[in-house]
């Protein structure tokens, strides 16, 4: 038998034109894919047959900065998870007052650099620290307590807000039958909240691991002597130009995420999976609405101070020796070019958000709205970002685009950017297109509407508030991100966040100090704006 292709004058038919068009489009997905993310990695990996592997993993250096690691993120992170689930608990299971402010106010921290975390606890503590010298506390912030320290402030909001998330979903149902039963409330613990939070528990210890055991921002500020895996890893790729032990370091780093990223798969399936919840009932408790008090006033107490005194060293003639009011810091930074660094954070920022969200808005559309038998594969290289740390991904792209057109220019400040952060944004659409009636297509198909315009009059529409998200994701992180562009910027294409670290190089801490504000001040503003625009489309809608 002869096939013969449906032809319209000769031509072949709309719906094979749009077959062949969306397989094109998929091939260039896949294209974009491997030019930016498989084949750095490769090229990275690759570079370790360079080394004498062996050499290097029993050298003294490599073993000690190892075990330094493992100790320093291990201590970090236990206390970060339990004062974050501390406070998850007084958000969500208390009647104190305010909580979408101290919720707010929690998870300020995220809209600074890490290292900046690492330059509040040398002002507060450090050897003419603030608070040191007011109190009269002897000892060092330097080294091991000071990374713990700094590491804590940097990674509990993100712990927070994923056991929030979780808490805040729980079923009360459980809990009104054991008390109808008797059941201890010790019992009803072990029995009903362990079991509930044990698999995200899991995931929240392991990504909060890997963010404090591939972070370089708060060692390298506040280590001293005391080095972990990622500083060496950053002395030798920029010190030394030691690529081969870079990537060596690099694959290590890349361990931790790769766990961390699995149990996010695999506790997102579990949460989309839920059912629908009934919320608890609380009944007013003087012991424990004072607790979470206490425990807010204190958290929040230990936010703003950094913070403030950020402000105000930037303000003072020299920290700490004159302290009296003076803009000269101020001065400094503008003679430095701030300004025109601040220019290219800016460009970066707005550039990152615009391209990922349509990026993750349309490869979500895929996978969620058009499954395939490719989608699982799409869906996981959407994600694959999720494993690789921006010091990983960073180093990658200076051996694979070394000597290519984009290198030394801003897009491939705005690529890696797009790249480390693209993740959560799909992610957060890949679960709003999931949530939305999967027959509107088909609906749309009977009436003569085609998909595009089921997209742009319906999908879209109904997902504003998810892509405001997205783009205040990948604006805020790209405005304060160091660790992916460390290795890629040139002095015209300096983020201002990389200001940070020169100015601290420099001993000018004032300015430093400035720079935090800057980047700060800019985040909350653009949260800010993306609160009232989703409130103005929520009383519209309403």
């Amino acid at each position: 038998m002869i096939v013969i292709s449906p032809k319209v004058n000769g031509k072949q038919s709309s719906a094979d034109v749009r077959k062949a068009a969306y397989g094109a489009l998929k091939l260039s997905v896949y294209l974009f894919w491997a030019v930016a993310i498989v084949l750095p990695m490769i090229s990275m990996l690759s570079n370790i047959a360079h080394v004498d592997v062996a050499r290097i993993l029993s050298s003294r250096t490599f073993v000690k900065a190892l075990r330094q690691s493992i100790t320093v993120s291990s201590l970090a992170t236990a206390i970060s998870v339990s004062w974050a689930a501390l406070l998850a608990w007084c958000i969500t299971r208390t009647r104190i007052r305010y909580r979408g402010l101290l919720t707010v106010l929690f998870a300020l921290p995220m809209l600074i650099p890490s290292i900046s975390h690492g330059m509040g606890m040398i002002i507060l503590f450090g050897s003419n620290g603030i608070l040191r010298n007011l109190l009269g506390l002897s000892g060092t912030i330097y080294g091991f307590w000071g990374i713990v320290t700094g590491s804590v402030m940097y990674s509990f909001p993100v712990a927070f807000l994923m056991l929030y998330d979780v808490l805040r979903y729980e079923d009360s149902t459980p809990y009104e039958a054991a008390q109808v039963l008797g059941i201890p409330v010790w019992n009803r613990f072990t029995a009903i909240t362990l079991p509930y939070l044990r698999k995200p528990l899991i995931s929240v210890v392991f990504a909060t691991f890997a963010m404090i055991v591939t972070d370089y921002g708060v060692p390298l500020m506040i280590g001293g002597k005391y080095s972990t895996l990622p500083v060496v890893m950053y002395q030798d790729v920029i010190g030394m130009l030691d690529f081969g032990k870079g990537s060596l370091i690099g694959l290590i780093l890349l361990a931790p995420a790769l766990v961390a990223c699995i149990l996010d798969i695999l506790n997102r399936d579990r949460g989309n999976a839920a059912f629908v919840t009934k919320p608890f009932e609380l009944k007013p408790s003087r012991i424990r609405d004072g607790i979470a008090v206490v425990v807010s006033i204190f958290t929040g107490i230990a936010i703003i101070l950094p913070i403030g005194m950020f402000a105000y060293i930037s303000v003072v003639g020299k920290y700490p020796v004159d302290m009296s009011f003076s803009l000269a810091n101020i001065a400094q930074a503008l003679d430095m070019h701030v300004g025109t660094y601040l220019r290219n954070s800016l460009l970066i920022a707005v550039f990152v958000a615009v391209l990922g969200t349509a990026l993750a808005t349309f490869l979500s559309y895929l996978t969620a709205r058009r499954p395939s038998k490719d989608s699982k594969l799409l869906h996981l290289l959407s994600i694959s970002s999720l494993a690789v740390p921006g010091i990983v991904l960073g180093l990658s792209y200076i051996l694979f685009f070394k000597g290519t057109l984009i290198y030394g220019t801003f897009a491939i400040l705005i690529l890696v950017n797009m790249m480390h952060f693209f993740s959560s944004p799909y992610l957060m659409m890949y679960n709003t297109f999931g949530k939305l009636n999967p027959n509107l297509e088909a609906v749309g198909a009977t009436l003569g509407i085609s998909r595009l315009k089921v997209f742009r009059d319906v999908l879209l529409p109904q997902s504003a508030g998810t892509i405001l998200e997205m783009l205040s994701y990948f604006f805020v992180n790209s405005m304060m991100t160091i660790s992916a562009v460390s290795f890629l910027a040139t002095v015209s294409i300096k983020p201002v966040a990389l200001m940070i670290t020169q100015f601290e190089g420099q001993m000018q801490l004032e300015s430093a100090a400035f720079v935090s504000v800057i980047i700060l001040f800019i985040n909350m503003t653009v949260k800010a704006a993306v609160y009232l625009i989703k409130r103005g489309i929520t009383k519209k809608s309403t």
